[in-house]
C-alpha cells in the first residue's frame, strides 16, 4: 500500500563548508529523512565523503539518515556506515557478488536494508529480494552527479515495482532519486513512489527557501 510521501533532501547539494548547519536547516524546513549520497570514484564517476563526515553531522538532527552507497565493493563498508549512524543503508544490485547476503548483513546490524536499481536495471531483479528489503530506490538518472534530467522511462519501472510491493503485503518504501523537482515529483507519486530524494530542488535559493522548496515537492 502506497504511503504518504516522505521528502529526503540529498546533502550532496548542500554547502559543504557549513554542512552541519545545512542539516539543521533542512530538518527545520520539514525534511522527513536526510539522504546521504556516498560515492567512491569507482562505481560512479564522482567522490563525495565517507562515514567520518556523516558521523560528524549525525548529531545535528534526529531525522533518519537514509544512506545511499554508490561504492563497490560495498560489503567492507557496511559496518562503518551503520556505526556512523545510518538508519537505512541502500546498496546497488551490482555493487557486490551476493546482493542477498549483503542485505542480510545490513539487517543484522539493526539497520533497514534497501536496494537500488539504476536506469538500466530491470524491476525483475527484485523477484527474490522483495521478501527481505525494507526500501527500493529507483534511480531516475544515472548515478554519480546531481542536477541531471529525469529519465521518463523510469516511471514505468516505478509502477511495476509498486505492484510488486503491493502484492508482497510488506511495508516497503518506494523511493525515487534523480531529477526530482516540483514538476516530476507528482508524476513519481502518481506512478507509486512514496519517498522522494531531491538535491538541487531543495537546496536552491538558500536556507530561507528550503521550507517552500520541500512543500512544493509535496504539492502543497
Amino acid at each position: 500500500m502506497q504511503q504518504s510521501v516522505r521528502i529526503a533532501p540529498s546533502i550532496l547539494s548542500a554547502d559543504f563548508a557549513k554542512l552541519g548547519e545545512e542539516v539543521r536547516a533542512i530538518d527545520a524546513a520539514g525534511a522527513d529523512w536526510i539522504h546521504v549520497d556516498v560515492m567512491d570514484g569507482h562505481f560512479v564517476p564522482n567522490i563525495s565523503f565517507g562515514p567520518a563526515v556523516m558521523k560528524s553531522v549525525r548529531g545535528m538532527t534526529t531525522k533518519p539518515f537514509d544512506v545511499h552507497l554508490m561504492i563497490a565493493p560495498v560489503d567492507p563498508y557496511l559496518d562503518a556506515f551503520a556505526e556512523a549512524g545510518a538508519d537505512c543503508i541502500t546498496i546497488h544490485y551490482e555493487a557486490g557478488p551476493h546482493i542477498h547476503r549483503s542485505l542480510q548483513h545490513i539487517k543484522s546490524l539493526g539497520v533497514r536494508a534497501g536496494v537500488v536499481l539504476c536506469p538500466g536495471t530491470p524491476a525483475k531483479m527484485l523477484d527474490y529480494l522483495i521478501d527481505i528489503v525494507d526500501l527500493v530506490l529507483v534511480m531516475s538518472v544515472n548515478p554519480g552527479f546531481g542536477g541531471q534530467k529525469f529519465i521518463d522511462s523510469q516511471l514505468k519501472k516505478i509502477s511495476a515495482i509498486r505492484s510488486m510491493i503491493d502484492k508482497s503485503g510488506r511495508a516497503i518504501d518506494l523511493e525515487v532519486d534523480g531529477g526530482v523537482d516540483a514538476d516530476t515529483a507528482p508524476r513519481c507519486i502518481e506512478a507509486g513512489a512514496d519517498a522522494l530524494v531531491a538535491g538541487t530542488a531543495v537546496f536552491r535559493g538558500g536556507q530561507d527557501a528550503y521550507a517552500a522548496n520541500i512543500a512544493a515537492l509535496r504539492g502543497e
